[in-house]
């Protein structure tokens, strides 16, 4: 009787340990899920202005081209895929151009545009960054010079990255400036075994100051955020020259892309990285693959996701979007000179709003709008 009701006992007590290990696992899955789910460190919602868009077309600008001789309409074929800053209460908007004889598809010229209220753009008649018979010539001509990336440097200067297209080969270079006329072109990012590496989208880790969107030191380097297959990294000490961050003697990866989701096919740096409370905000843009992709989006669509990475160490990922917060769904949008597409990088806090300047089927330009700087240091 006695060993019964020890037996009894013991199966009882063995059977609340199990109950109560389960309800702790069911708890800790539920916390996990919760965490998962948990996207207030994003910066949402965006809104695309109907009304405006699409707020830049080509032009009918025209310039003498160092290279070719003679005066070309530099910005005929298409605009898209800007960068952004606020200087003196306005929006400057730098953007790439293309012409219609360039045989990569047009040579590409960065233009620039400005506006008080960031819906309403005058544009500049001439580029303000283009090939020319200069070192650099042999990574710009002819494809041109793509894609800018602007941030502030604490001095009040502009740095831009910008990617160099030879015909073969992109690569990651970088310019500065100090009134967003005259620029400088400083070379190539990466540098000795990966110079002729395949490299684009540069965006480099900031802070928001007011209006101004400044380069932040995380333990005393520079950092940036590029690639359009996985992301990587670089670090540097003055923003001009960086140094690419390896493991076990190739490229680090930080980012990859996600079987059966809108960015399976690869992933590429959007803006600036956004020094939060939360951690490093950046905006990414993602391609969907045609096998393993998301179904419900179309092949080849560019949707933009964002992904959070610890500040303290700004190559590990903390977070990421499970969905995409913005995906081609406009006409200007999904039918161009690459259609479905959706390309973020420009965006700026102007009047307290987030306005956030993208190429739409690399042919035009259009923006999003959050009301509300509710992220970003300022100080």
């Amino acid at each position: 009787m006695m060993q019964r009701k020890a037996t009894l006992l013991s199966g009882l007590f063995i059977g609340f340990i199990l109950f109560t290990a389960c309800q702790s696992s069911k708890e800790n899955t539920k916390e996990s899920l919760n965490h998962a789910a948990d996207t207030t460190w994003a910066i949402l919602p965006f809104n695309k202005v109907d009304s405006m868009n699409p707020v830049l077309l080509p032009g009918e600008g025209q310039f003498l081209c160092p290279i070719r001789g003679k005066i070309v309409k530099w910005e005929e074929k298409d605009v898209f895929n800007p960068a952004a800053v606020v200087r003196d209460d306005k929006v400057y908007m730098l953007y790439r151009a293309e012409d219609e004889i360039g045989k990569h598809a047009g040579t590409s010229r960065i233009g620039l545009a400005i506006s008080d209220d960031g819906l309403r753009f005058s544009r500049m008649p001439e580029p303000v960054l283009y090939p020319s018979e200069d070192s650099l010539k042999k990574y710009e001509w002819e494809g041109g010079i793509e894609d800018p990336r602007v941030v502030e440097s604490a001095e009040g200067n502009y740095v831009m990255t910008y990617t160099a297209y030879d015909g073969k080969t992109a690569r990651l270079l970088l310019a500065t400036s100090r009134d967003l006329l005259r620029w400088t072109k400083h070379g190539t990012v990466l540098n000795g075994k990966y110079k002729d590496t395949w490299s684009k989208s540069g965006a480099i880790v900031a802070r928001r100051q007011g209006d101004r969107i400044i380069a932040e030191k995380i333990n005393s380097r520079y950092w940036m955020y590029f690639g359009d297959t996985d992301l990587f990294m670089a670090t540097s000490e003055d923003l001009i020259h960086w140094l690419p961050l390896e493991e076990n003697g190739k490229l680090k990866s930080v980012l990859n892309p996600r079987k059966n989701y809108f960015d399976s096919r690869l992933v590429e740096s959007g803006p600036f990285a956004l020094v939060t409370e939360d951690g490093i905000v950046l905006i990414y843009n993602g391609m969907n693959a045609e096998e393993g992709g998301d179904p419900d989006l179309p092949t080849g669509a560019y949707c933009a996701g964002q992904a959070l990475f610890d500040r303290n160490n700004p190559s590990r990922v903390i977070d990421r979007l499970e969905e995409p917060f913005m995906i081609p769904d406009r006409e200007y949008e999904t039918k161009g000179q690459v259609n479905q597409v959706c390309f973020l990088e420009g965006m700026v806090p102007f009047h307290n709003i987030w306005f956030l300047f993208y190429g739409t089927a690399d042919s035009k330009i259009a923006v999003a709008v959050k009301q509300g700087i509710t992220v970003g240091q300022d100080r």
